[in-house]
């Protein structure tokens, strides 16, 4: 039951909200039909995590309409993942966007405060792997989370990664990125003591095969605990640790 569920049914308990107010929330329309996109109204009811916007394929017109809808139907911040710089821009003229071009990701709202129940870590294998570690780093940011950077600690310096195990030590979920052999999951999986995801990229050379070399290392690691997301999908992988890292708040709740 997401959070925004449980406060409405306490505030009917409580009798800060009546019977008739909980249920027209509930009884708004699951989702809003605009003609190219139906979009989903209810999925923060649902999962706690509202609708984002995959930008690649869609026109910036269509961009604006849906994100228009959202804020339209409450919707504090949105994000926007896979957006061109050009689409960027066009959207920029409608929407007060603020886009970050290594992740090719766009925020509309203001970002809210972490809440989770620790850090999240995003660590990268080189500094190739930056844009697909920012894409889950802002997607994590975006759902609440405190993250931490750790960028071009790869196995190929071993040391460079050693440097850093306090911050892996202390970590709530980590998120390790990495194209080559993706040996940089199983390193840190072995630290680790808490869950790490892994995400391949398609960084590498010809026998990388665009980070199927990797993927496949990944799937393969001896390391306990270590989950992996696709190719390059670094919003999976962030939306994962959001969820990993506001279990116990849930639980709690």
């Amino acid at each position: 039951m997401s959070d925004d569920i449980r406060r409405l049914l306490e505030g009917v308990s409580k009798g800060t909200v009546s019977v008739d107010e909980a249920l027209l929330k509930l009884k708004i329309k699951p989702f809003e039909d605009i003609g190219y996109a139906k979009v989903d109204m209810h999925r923060k009811l649902r999962q706690g995590t509202a609708e984002v916007i995959y930008g690649a394929g869609k026109t910036p017109e269509q961009i604006i309409g849906i994100a228009e809808t959202m804020l339209k139907n409450g919707q504090g911040t949105i994000l926007i993942t896979r957006l061109s710089e050009e689409s960027a821009a066009l959207v920029g003229r409608s929407l007060g966007l603020d886009y970050h071009k290594t992740a090719r990701c766009g925020v509309i709202g203001q970002m809210p405060v972490p809440d989770g129940i620790g850090k999240v870590i995003v660590a990268t294998g080189g500094t190739s792997d930056i844009p697909v570690a920012e894409e889950a780093a802002l997607t994590a940011e975006v759902l609440g989370n405190e993250v931490v950077r750790l960028y071009d600690v790869g196995v190929a310096g071993l040391h460079r990664t050693l440097a850093h195990l306090e911050d892996i030590m202390s970590a709530s979920v980590i998120i390790a990125v990495a194209g080559m052999e993706g040996a940089l999951a199983s390193v840190i999986g072995g630290l680790a003591d808490c869950p790490v995801i892994a995400v391949p990229t398609s960084v590498g050379y010809g026998a990388s095969f665009n980070g199927l070399s990797a993927l496949l290392s990944m799937l393969n690691s001896c390391a306990s605990g270590v989950a992996v997301v696709n190719i390059d999908n670094g919003f999976g992988a962030g939306y994962l640790a959001n969820m990993i890292n506001h279990m116990k708040t849930k639980r709690e709740a």
